[in-house]
């Protein structure tokens, strides 16, 4: 098994409240796997542990066989270890062409400037064309960031970690808000991200994780409680206990 993302007794502690204890993960080359777990379970502790947002107390991040424990975010962005956000931060004033290029541009170290011609940067626009085609989303590229949908906004945010070229993306409850229609269609053009894409993600609506999840662990009070299929999963009675009757 080609491992590309692993942990290693990942420990978050704040003050008395442990946050994370002792998470042990191995994602495998073009996983989608699903993070699961009753509120302050350490979801969201556990991505920002992964991306360097906050330094685990304990613990160890590996991007492949490298160490990036100690790495800054930006630095792990590199490694191609990349996330989205539970509240998306959009530039409402640009088109979705826009807002990719711009992306895409930051990445590649190509600024863009105001006063130089768009067809020097048919390159750059292509590679952004190129993300919108893979998510479906050509369609809505002069659109206003705006004016789209709360569904299609959570896809262009997908689009910008796209634009960093990530070997690794971690979506934290993508379809947080979104209505239901709109949920599906953004996790159909999850499912359709490139094979090799290795996907972590954390979502509250268990259908959605049990229809696009390859293998789900469950979280409870900042430990493991259990990783599976979703088959596995579904009949595991300990997660029924502490998650998935309330779920339901």
């Amino acid at each position: 098994m080609n491992v590309v993302l692993r942990t290693e007794g990942l420990g978050q502690r704040y003050g008395d409240f442990q946050a994370l204890d002792g998470v042990s993960l191995a994602l495998p080359r073009g996983a989608r796997h699903a993070v699961i777990g009753p509120n302050g379970a350490g979801k969201t502790t556990l991505i920002n542990a992964l991306t360097g947002t906050v330094r685990p107390s304990a613990g160890e991040v590996y991007v492949e066989s490298e160490r990036v424990t100690a790495l800054r975010p930006e630095q792990r962005v590199r490694r191609g270890l990349v996330r989205t956000f539970q509240i998306n931060n959009l530039f409402p004033d640009l088109t979705v062409l826009e807002s990719v290029l711009l992306a895409v541009c930051q990445h590649t170290g190509a600024a863009l400037d105001a006063w130089r011609a768009l067809d020097a940067r048919r390159a750059e626009i292509e590679s952004a064309r190129r993300i919108l085609r893979l998510l479906k989303m050509e369609a809505a590229e002069h659109e206003r960031t705006r004016d789209l949908a709360y569904g299609e906004q959570r896809l262009l945010e997908i689009a910008l970690a796209l634009a960093c070229k990530p070997r690794i993306l971690l979506l934290d409850e993508p379809a947080a808000g979104v209505p239901r229609r709109e949920s599906v269609a953004l996790f159909e053009a999850i499912a359709g991200l490139p094979g090799d894409l290795t996907v972590l993600f954390i979502e509250h609506d268990m259908d959605l994780v049990f229809r696009f999840a390859q293998r789900i662990t469950v979280l409870v009070a900042g430990a493991v409680l259990t990783e599976g299929t979703p088959q596995e999963i579904a009949t595991d009675a300990r997660v029924k206990q502490v998650y998935l009757g309330r779920a339901a």
